[in-house]
């Protein structure tokens, strides 16, 4: 009997169960995950907040989070233009050396000009700086399609593709060039917690191909677990 048969027997959810529940997670480690979720993601006042009330050291000089920070806030406000401004001065080749997230940006000085109704300036923004990157580049056509195609509605918010106007599209563009400034510092791009999650998601998979019984965690926000899986 392989390892795996030996495991598809009744009861072996409770035994999983069991052993998740008196595993040993210390409060350390806790923190620390938190703490390295904060300064990836370039939260420095929750970061300094938390590093008062738990205790916990950064690895990482928190004022060294300033231009990223400013350069997530402009994303956030639609300062797009300053965002280009910033990212030359902290680093002119990075763009270059990343064509899909200088599109992405471009892109999003596109979107803003939709957001504001200012559909001729946004008509000629595309035709003289997006059109020619998606020559160049033919993988940004399909994006470049769905932007384009909110001018075919009176209405874009509420459009097919009304999702490029949410303020989680900002947070990608955001997160995309937060990643990329963290690389260029040659510093982790992604959270232990994102790692993790990975990790668990893969094991799931392995677990689930092989007929495994185990409890699978269905929701990761609320970590709900289904024990009948």
């Amino acid at each position: 009997m392989s390892r795996f048969e030996a495991m598809e027997t009744e009861g072996d959810t409770s035994e999983w169960m069991s052993r998740l529940e008196t595993a040993p997670v210390g409060r350390l480690e806790m923190n620390s995950l938190v703490m390295d979720y904060l300064i990836t993601e370039g939260y420095r006042d929750a970061a300094e907040s938390f590093k008062k009330e738990a205790g916990v050291e950064s690895k990482v000089d928190l004022d060294t989070m300033a231009e990223r920070i400013k350069i997530r806030e402009a994303i956030n406000d639609g300062k797009v233009d300053e965002v280009t401004e910033m990212i030359n001065d902290f680093d002119p080749e990075l763009l270059d050396m990343k064509p899909m997230l200088y599109f992405h940006i471009q892109q999003q000085k596109l979107i803003e000009f939709i957001r504001e109704n200012k559909m001729e300036e946004a008509l000629t923004f595309a035709q003289r700086e997006l059109a020619p990157q998606g020559e160049e580049h033919p993988e940004i056509l399909p994006e470049l399609e769905r932007c384009m195609a909110l001018f075919a509605f009176p209405d874009p918010e509420s459009s097919p593709f009304g999702d490029l106007l949410k303020p989680s599209h900002k947070h990608l563009v955001a997160g995309e060039l937060n990643a990329a400034i963290l690389e260029s510092q040659n510093e982790q791009t992604t959270t232990k917690l994102h790692s993790i999650m990975r990790i668990l998601l893969w094991a799931q998979d392995q677990l689930t191909q092989n007929k495994v019984v185990y409890p699978r965690m269905e929701d990761i926000s609320s970590g709900l677990i289904n024990r009948d899986t």
